[in-house]
């Protein structure tokens, strides 16, 4: 088992992720409570994660409610979890840069659909059990490295 990581090694790998990484596990929840987990493409924008489903979807009347979503990315002994709410995403070029990273512009399709911004206010990273102490980079919305 590799030593530990520095919180700011951390956060440097967590970023390097975000940026390069394409696919993400995202976990919301009804109104009721029901969970839901997918994984959808997404494009960190350096504000938040952004994300784009089916409006009429269980994800995207979810993320449409505002509610908390929660986010892995990355592998089992590699992960990212964030923890944030969703907004919509109106700004066109937001989009633009979410299509370009994936080769698909789903404002193209017959579907409607919705993007969101997921703004974090807490983002967690670890490899190994010896980095549980200090996986958590971000708390109520601001970077702790």
């Amino acid at each position: 088992m590799e030593a530990p990581r520095s919180a700011e090694q951390r956060k440097g790998d967590t970023m390097a992720r975000l940026a390069s990484d394409a696919d993400a596990w995202i976990a919301t929840a009804s109104a009721d409570g029901d969970g839901y987990l997918l994984p959808l493409s997404f494009l960190w924008d350096g504000a938040g994660v952004i994300v784009c489903t089916p409006r009429a979807s269980v994800t995207g009347r979810n993320l449409s409610r505002g509610g908390r979503v929660r986010i892995g990315v990355g592998q089992l002994r590699d992960v990212t979890m964030i923890d944030g709410t969703a907004e919509p995403v109106q700004d066109e070029r937001t989009k633009d840069a979410f299509a370009a990273k994936h080769g698909w512009d789903p404002r193209r399709e017959a579907a409607d659909y919705a993007f969101f911004r997921v703004v974090p206010d807490r983002v967690q990273a670890w490899r190994e059990v010896n980095e549980l102490p200090g996986r958590t980079l971000m708390r109520d919305g601001s970077w702790l490295a």
